[in-house]
């Protein structure tokens, strides 16, 4: 994104550390602060112009939130 972040929302929820970025006009979610991971930014990579050349994928139980989030600590300086 190289402009418009008066086109920008976030959205908290319960805990309150996860930050969810949408655009107010189509509802994209380009960006999210995690919860798991509250020094890190998730960028969702349809969002880019050009894909990175190499994509790591972890996979997530996210219905399980609780019992799986430890299997992302690795992804932060916090832990």
């Amino acid at each position: 994104m190289l402009k418009g972040k008066d086109s920008l929302s976030t959205y908290q929820f319960n805990s309150q550390i996860a930050k969810h970025t949408f655009c107010k006009i189509c509802g994209v979610k380009p960006f999210y602060t995690p919860r798991s991971n509250p020094d890190g930014i998730d960028i969702n990579v349809n969002c880019l112009d050009t894909r990175p050349e190499k994509i790591i994928v972890v996979k997530f139980d996210g219905q399980n939130w609780e019992q799986s989030a430890h299997n992302l600590a690795h992804k932060s300086k916090l832990t």
